[in-house]
């Protein structure tokens, strides 16, 4: 790993960061299609993403890591209830909270939507050694908590009350 510093990146830092976002369209383009396959807006579907990452999670916890407001979270997790793809139950650590709990892995559609990707992107991992697919590992996990700090300063910064024209 290079520890050196330069005021300007390098012109293999731009190439890598331009990949970067090209990867990160590509994978919301992708959530858009999934999303639409399986009948479902794309915040339904990008709070059931989150929710396979995070576990069981209270409403208000969603609000805050989806940025939509707690009754749109509200009706949300009700059409999310209604497909089956969510359940609401009471937090064994609270009494007084419910928690939302995803339960869509068994639902064929969802399975039949993923499993072809899952396959291509095993078939990948298996054209590198278990040494490169650590640092890769790790360079993706990395990477995730670069966007989720930027996620924040976002959500965190005063909104613009129009965009310019």
């Amino acid at each position: 790993m290079s520890s050196e510093r330069n005021d300007q990146p390098t012109a293999e830092q731009e190439q890598f960061t331009l990949r970067m976002r090209s990867l990160g369209t590509r994978t919301v383009l992708y959530q858009q299609y999934v999303a639409s396959s399986l009948g479902l807006y794309n915040n339904d579907y990008l709070s059931i993403d989150i929710l396979h990452e995070k576990g069981p999670i209270t409403a208000g916890e969603l609000s805050k890591l989806t940025g939509l407001a707690t009754g749109s979270v509200t009706a949300l997790i009700d059409r999310l209830e209604k497909n089956g793809f969510v359940r609401r139950q009471t937090d064994p650590k609270d009494r007084r909270k419910v928690i939302i709990v995803p339960q869509y892995e068994d639902k064929e559609e969802v399975s039949e939507t993923y499993d072809p990707l899952h396959a291509k992107m095993v078939e990948l991992a298996a054209s590198y050694t278990a040494e490169e697919l650590k640092l890769i590992t790790e360079f993706l996990g990395k990477a995730s908590d670069v966007i989720e700090e930027q996620i924040y300063s976002l959500s965190a910064a005063p909104k613009s009350k129009s965009l310019p024209k």
